[in-house]
């Protein structure tokens, strides 16, 4: 980085030599550029899979459930039974799949610091260690995640009694939800929110799509639609 000097020149009046000339010449202080504030978003890729991705797995799986059972009955109690089931067995599938798949990567992470400290001669670091992933944080997220994003269709059209407008609010909740846990996920894995968005909401009514066109059809042909209160 260059540096800009400024003189200032001014006259002074020396007895035994007679006037002279004196220069002074200041630096002007070094302008310094802030460090760019940056986001270590690697770093985040634990919890956020965990986090976002797990509410919008909750989301769609619940969403699609109801409007699969809608598809075959049109009490709202089927759908909200259905709606319960698939949070609770949704929640814990996502748990134990999460504590299984994080500590199978820290037996493997942690094999593999032994071996480095082995060759080494060395003892592992502690530091490194309490880097390693957490199986039971993750585990956790993971459920809590799952059980926001189902409680969203849950709640929304769960007890609407009336079949159309019930499969209606929980469309048109699960599409907000969707865009909304997508765009929140690219946000904070620094990526485009308005892309992402777009294709987490087509993706979710692909799966309610294909659920509730599966589930007609099946009723359809087995005779199981039920219209009782």
């Amino acid at each position: 980085m260059s540096s800009h000097v400024s003189s200032h020149v001014h006259a002074t009046v020396n007895p035994e030599h007679g006037p002279c000339t004196k220069i002074a010449i200041q630096p002007e202080p070094e302008l310094t550029q802030p460090a760019e504030y940056s986001i270590n978003y690697m770093a985040r890729a634990q919890w956020l899979r965990a986090a976002v991705l797990g509410a919008n797995d909750g989301l769609v799986s619940v969403a699609s459930l109801m409007i699969g059972v809608g598809a075959v009955n049109d009490t709202a109690k089927a759908m909200l039974v259905s709606g319960i089931a698939g949070l609770v067995a949704g929640a814990c599938s996502m748990a134990i799949g999460e504590f299984v798949s994080v500590y199978a990567q820290y037996d493997i992470e942690v094999a593999h610091m032994e071996r480095e400290s082995l060759e080494s001669g060395g003892e592992a670091d502690g530091i490194e260690k309490g880097r390693l992933p957490n199986p039971l944080l993750a585990a956790t997220a993971s459920a809590l995640a799952f059980a926001l994003g189902a409680i969203l269709p849950l709640l929304a059209g769960g007890f609407i009694k009336s079949w159309g407008p019930r499969v209606g609010v929980v469309c048109a909740v699960s599409s907000l939800g969707l865009a909304g846990f997508g765009a929140l996920g690219a946000f904070l894995g620094g990526a485009n929110a308005y892309k992402s968005a777009i294709r987490v909401l087509i993706g979710g009514w692909f799966a309610m799509l294909v659920t509730y066109g599966v589930l007609r059809l099946f009723g359809l042909a087995f005779n199981m639609q039920v219209s009782s209160a």
